[in-house]
């Protein structure tokens, strides 16, 4: 856990999501002012220190965040609000026909707590 603070039990998981080529400015700058409803969106759903790295080899994103056993993670592409931010994201990285992220799970291999 990245802190003491929680009494839920909590889950860190990682993945790797792809930037279309010349993207990685624009892709910045929408998360640099990312909005105040998605921030409460995600926590809501049980998400906390969430990051999101760039591999400028491979133009690739690698995320990790902690989420709660009891996280509703699957309930938002529900969200209005998820569903406008997959739509600004679009254009800038690879998506399913649904428009959210591709997202590949990622295993842990090491860890050293």
């Amino acid at each position: 856990m990245p802190d003491g603070k929680r009494d839920r039990r909590m889950e860190k998981i990682a993945f790797r999501m792809q930037l279309k080529p010349g993207m990685l400015d624009a892709y910045r700058r929408h998360h640099d002012a990312i909005a105040p409803e998605l921030v409460a969106l995600l926590r809501g759903a049980g998400i906390q220190d969430y990051s999101i790295h760039h591999d400028a080899h491979y133009n690739a994103l690698f995320a990790t965040l902690w989420r709660a056993d009891d996280h509703a993670m699957d309930d938002l592409p529900k969200s209005p609000v998820m569903l406008q931010w997959w739509d600004m994201m679009a254009p800038l990285m690879e998506t399913d026909a649904d428009g959210m992220p591709v997202s590949v799970p990622l295993d842990t291999v090491f860890h050293l707590p």
